[in-house]
């Protein structure tokens, strides 16, 4: 009989807030996993479901996900006309 291993992944999240206050989340491991709600609490339900399909898609490769580095800020300037 073969045991099934599990290996836990830590992948980021990113959180964005819209413009009708719904929170937009996003992990950048994965092409095209996106999801949003109400709340963060409710975003962040929503995304994990997300998640465990594009790994369920994709198990072969789960190991070899894109390794996440970390997060800058940067700071641009902006022009604004002025009326």
């Amino acid at each position: 009989m073969k045991i099934a291993e599990s290996k836990i992944l830590h992948l980021p999240i990113v959180i964005e807030q819209d413009e009708d206050d719904f929170y937009i989340v996003s992990c950048p491991v994965f092409k095209g996993c996106h999801s949003y709600g109400k709340t963060i609490d409710e975003a962040l339900e929503n995304i994990r479901e997300v998640i465990d399909i594009c790994i369920e898609e994709d198990k072969d490769n789960a190991s070899e996900l894109n390794r996440f580095v970390g997060f800058r800020e940067m700071q641009v300037s902006i022009q604004t006309t002025s009326l």
